[in-house]
């Protein structure tokens, strides 16, 4: 909630109303954006916002298939949405809905299958308080995050140890189960960062994670690079002969849910005299205008860093 609330101001005051974000440009919307991470998410808001403009004249759908049906939203948020805002009867299942089920009824089918999707929802569905969903949704998710701990747990002053199954088996700690997945892909992620007369090049992300950001021209490669590998390869791919200066800057290891990203940035400055004008599909723009383009976080926090948005004198 810390790190979200800031967005979500911004977002309200650059766009009060749904209109204004369906009708954003979306490098606008994914620059707000920058530093939540998961950029589909942002894609998918401004969908649903120009879903709920054309398809429900500018007012948010109430029934609950309705705001199934909108692009991003899945039963955990339709689920929230209607309870909290329309009160109706449907049972949010979040990570701490997920701990307090399985430890009260020692549940020991993984959260993360498909079986254990459809047998805690229908936990949620039957525990649910049917004459206010709304204050039960909030008051499990909230047991779960203040008293229902992942780590030691306050099951002593629990109101619900009595109940508990897991707890009165002394087995709190092995709930919930999961499937052990492991994710050890390693990318090497090679950018250059050119610097001509105050101006460098972006290109915009066509697929992937970081799709729709823009980012520096980019070579992926097996392994990473050395200087003199990538000295080479740089300067077979911008047909260059020479430069002023070469400089890598090895960023820290980039950990996603399903992958880890070794990225490497090779800053070159080059004389006025070169001309060079298209670069791997990239767009040439002054280095000021950085500043206005949405980029990974990762590349934002080194131009951040090391004070490269600024022109050189």
């Amino acid at each position: 909630m810390d790190q979200g609330l800031p967005y979500f101001e911004k977002f309200h005051k650059k766009y009060p109303k749904v209109e204004d974000l369906a009708q954003a440009p979306q490098d606008e919307v994914l620059r707000l954006w920058e530093g939540l991470g998961y950029y589909s998410r942002a894609r998918n808001m401004q969908t649903a916002a120009k879903m709920i403009v054309t398809e429900h004249q500018a007012v948010f759908p109430q029934s609950h298939q309705e705001i199934l049906k909108l692009k991003g939203v899945g039963d955990y948020t339709a689920a929230a949405i209607a309870s909290f805002a329309f009160d109706q009867a449907f049972a949010v299942v979040d990570g701490n809905v997920l701990r307090v089920l399985s430890r009260l009824k020692a549940e020991s089918t993984p959260i993360n299958s498909s079986k254990g999707k459809k047998l805690f929802q229908a936990y949620a569905d039957d525990f649910l308080s049917q004459k206010d969903p709304a204050t039960h949704n909030q008051a499990i998710m909230e047991f779960g995050a203040l008293q229902c701990l992942p780590k030691n747990p306050k099951c002593e002053s629990c109101p619900l140890n009595d109940g508990c199954e897991a707890y009165s088996q002394g087995r709190v700690s092995e709930f919930p189960m999961k499937i052990k997945k492991t994710y050890d892909r390693l990318r090497f992620l090679n950018y250059v960062y050119l610097h001509h007369d105050n101006h460098t090049w972006l290109q915009q992300r066509e697929a992937g994670i970081w799709k729709g950001l823009h980012q520096f021209p980019l070579i992926e490669t097996a392994t990473e690079l050395s200087a003199e590998e990538g000295s080479s390869l740089w300067k077979q791919e911008l047909g260059l002969k020479s430069w002023d200066s070469l400089s890598i800057h090895r960023l820290p290891k980039h950990k996603l849910s399903h992958q880890s990203l070794l990225l490497s940035i090779w800053e070159i400055h080059l004389p006025k005299a070169v001309s060079l004008e298209q670069v791997k599909g990239s767009n040439k723009i002054a280095i000021k205008d950085l500043k206005n383009f949405g980029l990974p976080r990762p590349l934002r926090k080194f131009l951040e860093e090391n004070q490269l948005t600024l022109p050189l004198q």
